[in-house]
């Protein structure tokens, strides 16, 4: 299913990126939860206006989204997926359920005998379900399904019965040309229903299609536009040490805790005083936010060549630690905009962990989008250049030097005269 979904993003004129995909879903899910947990055509129609996709991708996106969401019981997710088949598909099933239902009722009557069948207690049962196959012919938005759908419920449930009378070897001849009448019979009520539902929508009490979708529009661009009243521009540095593990393994477990302790300790102090904040760390790795890359940059500079402090008096593990850093801005969607820790799942914090790890021993790698805010631009950095998920970034180190000699394509991109984070 997710090869499927890739293969169709890949052909669309306009392929989706990361952030337009997560923005189509969660306001397919905010959706789905204003509505009682349903998720309609006329609700996928609405996003994918809304969002700009594809309708068959979102279809498709949201049935990967249901089989993922392993909270819920095999039920409802089975009824989520029926939810995102398209119109067509989802009458004719229903219409083909009824006819095998009522089908069944009738055989069983008959097959049972005189007991049950003087009161006609399954025929009228049979009876509702014809009706229900008349009412999901009646909705359907065009002529041309509701004709589709009454021909399944004429022809299928003809069908159904020939062939659950003859398992229950009923004493019943049905004569196999009275399929095309039954077929026929089916496709002019379906049409009929159709019509008359549309006619009388307004008397039965029934929502107007086309004012109902635009409802839904407008809840759609009210969603987006609270999803995007949190959006900023933010920069991440990434900071790691090289070889932990080992460090680890060669040193007492108590002095191992004292002096990573204190590495945290001296990296958050560095970035409070650059005015970041720790964003998150997980095992020797801590995620720094500003609000603009040369503070982030500043930070990791700072935070490398005063490392020599940290290992001479404060380091009882008895090798020095080396570390990584990188740098990387971006627009990241804050829920909390005074709480930084409030940005999960961001591309932006992922490629700066990126960065990190492809950044050498005690430097720092600062992506080209983060650099263009810089003074001088990315040749103000170094001159070493590296790149990762199609993404390029500059080294610095301590003992970095300016170039004499430039080539054509080290001119520095100017620097612009914005904030990012405004």
């Amino acid at each position: 299913m997710e090869s499927e979904l890739i293969k169709l993003g890949e052909r669309n004129e306009h392929p989706l990126t990361d952030d337009r995909v997560d923005q189509m879903l969660m306001l397919a899910e905010r959706l789905r939860a204003a509505n009682g947990g349903v998720l309609d055509e006329a609700t996928i129609q609405a996003v994918a206006e809304a969002t700009g996709a594809p309708l068959e991708y979102v279809r498709l996106a949201v049935k990967v989204r249901a089989e993922k969401e392993t909270s819920h019981s095999f039920l409802s997710s089975l009824r989520a997926q029926f939810l995102t088949l398209d119109p067509t598909t989802r009458r004719s099933v229903i219409s083909g359920a009824i006819a095998t239902g009522g089908a069944l009722l009738l055989a069983v009557e008959r097959a049972v005998g005189p007991s049950l069948s003087n009161y006609n207690f399954l025929t009228m049962i049979a009876m509702v379900f014809l009706v229900a196959g008349l009412y999901n012919a009646a909705v359907a938005r065009e002529a041309r399904l509701a004709a589709i759908t009454g021909a399944i419920l004429g022809g299928g449930g003809f069908v159904m019965y020939a062939l659950f009378s003859l398992v229950l070897r009923t004493p019943v001849f049905i004569p196999a040309p009275l399929l095309i009448p039954a077929v026929l019979i089916g496709t002019f009520a379906g049409l009929f229903a159709q019509r008359t539902m549309t006619n009388n929508r307004a008397k039965l009490g029934l929502k107007d299609p086309v004012k109902e979708r635009q409802a839904m529009l407008t809840q759609l661009v009210e969603l987006q536009e609270r999803l995007r009243s949190g959006e900023q521009s933010m920069t991440f540095l990434s900071v790691d040490i090289v070889g932990s593990t080992r460090l680890k393994q060669l040193a007492d477990p108590l002095s191992v805790e004292f002096t990573f302790t204190e590495y945290h300790s001296y990296v958050e102090r560095i970035t409070k005083r650059y005015g970041g904040q720790v964003h998150s760390t997980a095992g020797d790795g801590v995620t720094c936010a500003f609000d603009h890359p040369q503070q982030a940059f500043g930070a990791a500079r700072t935070i490398q060549t005063g490392l020599i402090e940290l290992n001479t008096h404060r380091n009882k593990i008895g090798t020095p630690i080396v570390l990584r850093c990188g740098v990387h801005t971006g627009t990241v969607v804050t829920p909390d905009i005074r709480d930084v820790t409030s940005v999960n799942f961001s591309q932006v914090i992922d490629i700066a962990a990126h960065m990190q790890k492809v950044c050498p021993p005690g430097g720092v790698v600062v992506s080209d989008a983060a650099a263009t805010f810089l003074p001088g631009g990315w040749i103000a950095v170094g001159t070493e250049k590296v790149a990762t998920d199609d993404m390029k970034g500059t080294v610095w180190t301590p003992r970095a030097a300016t170039p004499t000699k430039r080539s054509p394509d080290s001119i520095p991109p100017p620097a612009p005269a914005a904030n990012p984070a405004a």
